[in-house]
Order: C-alpha cells, then sequence, then structure tokens
C-alpha cells in the first residue's frame, strides 16, 4: 500500500488524482509541512511524498507522477509508445514545474521577495506574482487550444499536475479565468472526472 502525504489544494492534489486513476491501494494522510513527524519522512517540508513501504519515500512532484505512470503502464499515463510523445510530456511537465508553480510564489510568500513588510510592498510583490501568472498561463492558453488534454490526445499524469495549479489562478485571479477560454475549457473538463472529484472531495476542497 502507497502512503501518501499531502496538504489539500496543493501539488500534492496531482499524486492524488493519478492514484486514483490508476486504482492503486493507498491511504492519503493530510499534514501540516513544517510538522515534525513529516519532517522526519521528507526533511524538505514539502508536499507531496510518496511512502512506498520500502522505508524511502519518494518526493518532488513530477517525478511521483512520472513513477506511477510508468509503474502501471496499462492506464497509459505516460509516453512510452514514442520517444516524441515522452519528450513532449517531459516539456509540459517541465514547465509546470518550473514555470507555472513558480510564479505563484510571490503570492504565496510575498515576504520572502522583499525587506519592505509594509502591507503596501507585499501587496505590490503578489501584484507582480499574478501578472507573471498570466503570462504562463497564456502560454498554456494558446497550447491548448484545439486539444482536450495536453498531449497526444488522450490524458496524462501532466494533465493531473495542472489541475492544483489552475485552481490557485482562478481562486487567487480577481478578474478570474476568462481570458484563457482553452486552460478553463481544459480544467472544467478534468473536474468532471470522477477520480479528480473523488480526490478533491476527499481533500475537502471540491466545489471550491
Amino acid at each position: 500500500m502507497y502512503t501518501l502525504y499531502y496538504s489539500p489544494g496543493a501539488c500534492s492534489l496531482s499524486v492524488h488524482i493519478v492514484l486514483e486513476w490508476i486504482s492503486a491501494d493507498y491511504k492519503a494522510v493530510k499534514v501540516s509541512p513544517s510538522d515534525p513527524d513529516f519532517l522526519r519522512v521528507n526533511p524538505a517540508g514539502a508536499v507531496p511524498a510518496l511512502d512506498l513501504g520500502t522505508g524511502s519515500p519518494l518526493t518532488q512532484c513530477s517525478a511521483i507522477l512520472k513513477y506511477l505512470a510508468g509503474k502501471y503502464p496499462a492506464v497509459e499515463l505516460d509516453a512510452r509508445e514514442s520517444p516524441e510523445r515522452e519528450a513532449d510530456l517531459a516539456r509540459w511537465a517541465a514547465f509546470l514545474t518550473g514555470d507555472l508553480h513558480p510564479a505563484f510564489f510571490p503570492v504565496f510568500f510575498a515576504q520572502r521577495y522583499t525587506t519592505d513588510t509594509s502591507d503596501e510592498a507585499l501587496s505590490k510583490v503578489k501584484a507582480a506574482g499574478l501578472l507573471l501568472v498570466k503570462k504562463k498561463l497564456a502560454i498554456l492558453d494558446q497550447h491548448l487550444e484545439g486539444r482536450d488534454f495536453f498531449v497526444g490526445g488522450k490524458r496524462s499524469y501532466v494533465d493531473a499536475y495542472s489541475v492544483p495549479m489552475v485552481r490557485w489562478a482562478k481562486n487567487f485571479l480577481a478578474e478570474g479565468l476568462a481570458e484563457f477560454p482553452n486552460v478553463v475549457r481544459h480544467h472544467e473538463a478534468l473536474l468532471k472526472d470522477a477520480a479528480v472529484v473523488k480526490a478533491m472531495t476527499d481533500e475537502g476542497i471540491y466545489g471550491h
């Protein structure tokens, strides 16, 4: 049995979704990243972490997603059929990890990006972060035009990976996602997926 350590709505949600897609035997444990017990699982204090039952938990979201997709090839969440599709999946996983996710850091942790702790300064940092988020969403929107999924016309672990980040954007952008219709269409289709519904319901965030 796998054990998923997660925080509600965090990137760990994508692993939660994939565990449902592959019908894995798992339990999900809600944690606070600063909890001493969790720090013994992952000293970096970041979710997700996935205990494989071997005493050596996997960490880093994209690594866990790739592992699960490869472990359950029959579900076809990776790209074994061609090096080109595999590279395309890796490209978009890297974009989400290295471009879209970090764009939210000034929004979530504004105090890390300025020595001025006034409300005005922190608000400006958050606003700058949200502008960057919108630039990254524009790239996603362009890519998703005419596509139901990120790569190859079928769902993959990258589609699951996008769910928490698009949800953050929807919640933090005052004007919502209206200017990114392809992102909205892709995200709303995923929100109708039974596994996505279950994972989000289990985390207490479905409909929020």
